[in-house]
């Protein structure tokens, strides 16, 4: 296998972190050349970190695609959300082969025209779903594709998103706003909606959807509330929200995602300034707290999907009932149990400790999509352009449903409508 070249454009958490650290791993595989990114701390890091020249550290997707000449073999895609279509349309067209963050975009027909801009130039697009290429998952599709309990009929998953992670993601953070980013269903729970489809492995028909944001308003906010929480909160040591008690505490590890001084001078700063030092009540976020997904599948199966914010614990809670067995499992325990209706015999599957976030995921599809670019399957990879567009299209039929009363919305015709509006504005 030779090593393949890439460039990085959006050097933040995924791309700086979960994706390029693969070519110091694996420097006989990846090699990172060419990063963008605006923010100069972030740029100088990777580029230090990588050994980057000079000539190939850009502020934009724009500079660094603008030449006309690929600089490498692959294009590392992990702008913010709304930013995804243009670098990756551009990226295809120049020849990259690109790994594009999720999700591919908050306008349904972009990710259509992406997956028929990677066919027309005959290059891989995959999509980072890396609950796919974890241990966990692997096993349980490995398991209901060997017919171990029988067909399945119905799955139930729960995503515990963990109370302080949906306080700092996705009502202070850069999630937080759908309008500024995308809907949650997409940007947290595409993961879900793929990989639901995936272990049952047949097209889901259906959806519909319900949800709300509960918690997270004005109304709700403490009496005396400042706008942000070290500005004299009088409700500080009964608030499990307060952003100086938890950065400065349990939650140091994630000051790392909005400031690159770590000192306790440096993150209160970061707190007077940054949208992370808001109260939770005081902030421009309108996505839901909590939200239920409905699903049908070919030949009857049905899944129920529920995504809620206020959980003690950040992990996936999975329970899938086949004709002559069941599975169970819990991502953050790293098991599942498989149970026989016929011999009451329990199988329980412990997977060893992942290396590398999500699961082992985030190393796994780098790993995945270097080995599809050199020996082919592009067209049916693990998490191709043409397989994530149909879960992603789940998720944009469920906001919908949401925002009509849980109407039922018929996947196929939601597609098809997609299509033909796609044909005439000509995008």
């Amino acid at each position: 296998m030779k090593t393949l070249t890439a460039i990085v454009i959006g050097a933040g958490d995924r791309g700086a972190r979960a994706y390029a650290p693969y070519a110091l791993t694996y420097p006989n595989e990846l090699k990172i050349v060419g990063v963008a990114e605006p923010g100069v701390e972030r740029r100088t890091r990777l580029q230090q970190t990588h050994d980057i020249p000079e000539v190939n550290c850009f502020e934009s997707w724009e500079e660094i695609l603008s030449s006309g000449q690929k600089m490498a073999d692959i294009a590392i895609i992990c702008t913010l959300d709304r930013n995804h279509f243009k670098p990756t349309m551009r990226a295809l067209e120049l020849g990259y082969h690109v790994l594009l963050e999720k999700p591919m975009s908050p306008d349904p027909m972009e990710c259509i025209a992406m997956e028929q801009a990677a066919k027309k130039y005959n290059r891989q697009l995959t999509i980072c779903h890396v609950l796919r290429y974890t241990e966990f998952w692997s096993a349980i599709k490995k398991v209901i594709a060997k017919g171990e309990i029988g067909e399945v009929v119905s799955l139930q998953l729960n995503e515990n998103v963990e109370a302080m992670h949906m306080s700092h993601s996705f009502v202070r953070g850069n999630w937080n706003n759908k309008e500024k980013s995308s809907p949650m269903i997409l940007q947290k729970s595409c993961h879900d909606m793929d990989i639901i489809s995936f272990v049952i492995g047949k097209e889901c028909k259906r959806v519909s959807s319900y949800g709300s944001l509960m918690h997270f308003k004005e109304e709700n906010a403490p009496a005396g509330a400042p706008q942000r929480c070290l500005e004299g909160c009088p409700v500080e040591l009964e608030c499990p929200f307060h952003a100086g008690r938890y950065y400065l505490g349990e939650g140091r590890g994630w000051a790392k995602k909005f400031t690159e001084d770590y000192t306790n001078e440096g993150i209160i700063q970061a707190l007077q300034e940054t949208p992370y030092g808001k109260c939770v009540y005081r902030s421009d976020n309108n996505v839901v707290d909590h939200q239920v997904v409905n699903m049908e599948f070919e030949d009857g199966a049905t899944a129920t999907f529920s995504m809620c914010g206020f959980t003690r614990e950040q992990t996936r809670i999975v329970q899938i009932m086949g004709t002559k067995g069941e599975i169970r499992g819990n991502m953050e325990d790293n098991r599942i149990s498989i149970f026989n209706f016929l011999t009451r015999h329990e199988t329980v599957i412990k997977f060893d400790h992942p290396v590398g976030g999500h699961g082992g995921g985030d190393n796994g599809i780098v790993r995945t999509f270097l080995r599809e670019i050199q020996f082919g399957n592009n067209e049916d990879g693990v998490s191709s352009a043409s397989a994530s567009v149909r879960s992603h299209l789940m998720a944009f039929a469920a906001e919908d449903s949401r925002l009509n009363e849980g109407q039922s919305i018929q996947i196929d015709e939601y597609y098809n409508s997609l299509l033909e509006r796609s044909s005439r504005l000509g995008k």
